[in-house]
């Protein structure tokens, strides 16, 4: 599924994880994972995303998604977009985590967490983050329907 791409390194998703604010997990997201990689002392609002996989796309039931990205870039990405949006709205800070692998229907994709000192800069850190996330990062999504029918499509 994923275009071929040379050069990187073969660690599993999980492997190059050394950052806690963006990760790419094969094993179920944790919400109080996401959000302990934003909390700080001077956060007074933390606003959290969590898009899940649901029961239709397209016209069509769903039967399940599968996920694959090329984990150093999108990992790469996912650090920039952080660190634009932390340069961006004062006192942020931001942590994205994405799943890959098949999920099933109701099991959690996707989780994005912002903290800042006031409420609207968390929202706003949080919605540029998933909105980023879903536009630049290299993750391909596998929709396949309870007919057979499939699509590939890049972002969340």
């Amino acid at each position: 599924m994923i275009p071929p791409v040379s050069g990187g390194h073969d660690d599993a998703p999980g492997d190059a994880n050394d950052d806690e604010r963006v990760r790419l997990e094969t094993t179920p997201l944790a919400l109080e994972r996401t959000v302990a990689a934003v909390a700080h002392r001077h956060a007074g609002g933390v606003v959290t995303f969590i898009g899940q996989v649901r029961d239709h796309s397209r016209g069509h039931a769903i039967d399940h998604l599968e996920y694959e990205a090329y984990a150093p870039m999108a990992l790469k990405v996912m650090r920039g977009i952080a660190a634009a949006i932390e340069a961006e709205v004062t006192g942020a800070s931001v942590a994205i985590h994405h799943r890959l692998g098949r999920l099933e229907i109701g099991e959690v994709a996707v989780i994005v967490a912002a903290a800042a000192p006031h409420r609207a800069e968390a929202f706003t850190a949080c919605r540029a983050a998933i909105e980023a996330l879903k536009q630049d990062v290299p993750i391909w999504k596998r929709e396949v329907a309870v007919d057979g029918t499939t699509w590939l499509v890049q972002g969340p």
